[in-house]
C-alpha cells in the first residue's frame, strides 16, 4: 500500500514539474529559448532537450525499455553535450514533441513496474538500482533543470514559478528596484571589504 502512495505521489510531481519546464518556453521568441544565457551556454530549450533525453535513458534502457526512438549512447564522446543546446533545424515543437514522447513512454514504464523493479544504470558507479531510485533522481534532475530555466526566464521578462503565471510581473518595475536595492545594501553592509 504505501509503495503504490509513493510512487503515484512521486510520479504526480514529475508530472507538474515537466510541466513546468515546458512552460518556461511560452511567448518567448525563438532567439530567446536558445541563447545562451550563462557563461556556460545553458538555455532553456536546450534543458527541454537535455529533460527528454536523459529520461528516456533513465526510464527506457534502464529499465531494458528502450525509447523507441534514435538517442546519442550515453557513452558516445563525440555526441557528449550535444543535449545541451538545439540545432537552428531543431524547432520548439520537435523538442517539445520529443519531450512529450518520451513522458508517454516513462510514465508506461512507471505504471507497468512495482517500485522496486530492478534497473540497471551503467553510468553509475553502483549500477543496480530500483524504480524507486530513478524516480527519485528524476524528479530532482528535473527539478534542479526547472530552477535553471526558472531563472533563465526571470532574466528574460520577470516570469517565474511553477505555475504558468508572470509572479514578478504583478508589481511594478520601481517595486523590483527598490528591492533590489535593499538586498545590494545588506550585501554590501555584510561584505565589509566591498565598501
Amino acid at each position: 500500500m504505501i509503495d503504490e502512495f509513493a510512487k503515484e505521489y512521486l510520479h504526480d510531481d514529475l508530472r507538474r514539474i515537466r510541466e513546468a519546464l515546458v512552460w518556461k518556453l511560452d511567448g518567448l521568441s525563438e532567439y530567446d529559448i536558445r541563447r545562451p544565457l550563462t557563461s556556460t551556454g545553458t538555455n532553456l530549450l536546450g534543458l527541454v532537450k537535455h529533460s527528454a533525453t536523459w529520461e528516456a535513458r533513465y526510464f527506457g534502457e534502464v529499465f531494458g525499455r528502450p525509447f523507441p526512438e534514435p538517442l546519442p549512447r550515453w557513452d558516445d564522446k563525440a555526441a557528449s553535450g550535444t543535449d545541451l543546446w538545439v540545432a537552428e533545424d531543431e524547432t520548439r515543437e520537435q523538442m517539445i514533441g520529443l519531450y512529450r514522447r518520451v513522458w508517454e513512454h516513462a510514465d508506461a514504464t512507471i505504471d507497468e513496474l512495482a517500485i522496486d523493479a530492478p534497473g540497471h544504470v551503467p553510468w553509475w558507479p553502483r549500477p543496480n538500482v530500483t524504480l524507486f531510485d530513478i524516480l527519485v533522481h528524476m524528479l530532482t534532475e528535473t527539478n534542479r533543470h526547472a530552477g535553471h530555466a526558472d531563472i533563465l526566464r526571470e532574466q528574460l521578462d520577470g516570469a517565474v514559478g511553477v505555475e504558468q503565471r508572470r509572479g514578478m510581473q504583478e508589481y511594478d518595475a520601481a517595486y523590483w528596484a527598490n528591492h533590489r536595492a535593499k538586498v545590494e545594501l545588506a550585501a554590501r553592509a555584510a561584505d565589509r571589504t566591498s565598501i
